[in-house]
């Protein structure tokens, strides 16, 4: 079981961090919900049957640590990481402005506002399927849902996101016009 164990976590330890980390925003919570899923692992890897990938088995056990972490927390908001890139059909340049990186540090971090407003099913297939990069299947599969119900939720996610953001840049532009008349 050892060597079962090391090379899972050599392979899927950063995914699982990441996971971890895009739903709690917490470093050090995210460490703690980490070891929570190996010992989880530890418990039930031999009940593992192999019908997922060892990938998709591993995110499945961390969505559930993270959801009874948020049970606990009486609290089901949660951000996503800065690596959630808006811009993807822009080219950027290697080394941005620093007036460039503001500007998307500020986009970023209306994103996040934003995500907090979704639904925790929402955010849950954001996550995998944009940050972690999972297919439509593996998504499905990590959460236990039908490949159909991923892709309304993701579409309904995206559009109610898009939505929020719009609503996020109306108010900010009429504070900025307030701030310019005063």
């Amino acid at each position: 079981m050892d060597s079962v164990f090391e090379e899972l976590y050599e392979k899927y330890h950063d995914d699982i961090f990441n996971f971890l980390f895009y739903m709690v925003r917490n470093r050090e919570q995210a460490e703690d919900l980490v070891q929570e899923v190996y010992i989880k692992v530890l418990r039930s890897y031999k009940r593992f049957k192999g019908e997922s990938s060892e990938k998709t088995w591993l995110l499945s056990i961390a969505r559930h640590v993270a959801i009874d972490f948020f049970r606990k927390q009486k609290s089901w908001r949660r951000r996503v990481s800065e690596k959630f890139d808006w811009n993807d059909d822009q080219l950027c340049d290697m080394q941005p402005l620093p007036e460039e990186i503001a500007i998307q540090k500020e986009e970023i971090q209306r994103m996040y506002r934003c995500l907090e407003r979704c639904t925790i099913d929402q955010q849950l297939v954001i996550v995998l399927r944009f940050i972690q990069s999972l297919s439509i299947a593996e998504t499905a599969e990590t959460l236990g849902w039908t490949e159909s119900k991923v892709k309304t939720t993701q579409h309904r996610a995206l559009k109610v996101l898009k939505k929020y953001m719009e609503e996020e840049a109306a108010k900010g532009g009429k504070q900025h016009e307030k701030i310019s008349v005063e």
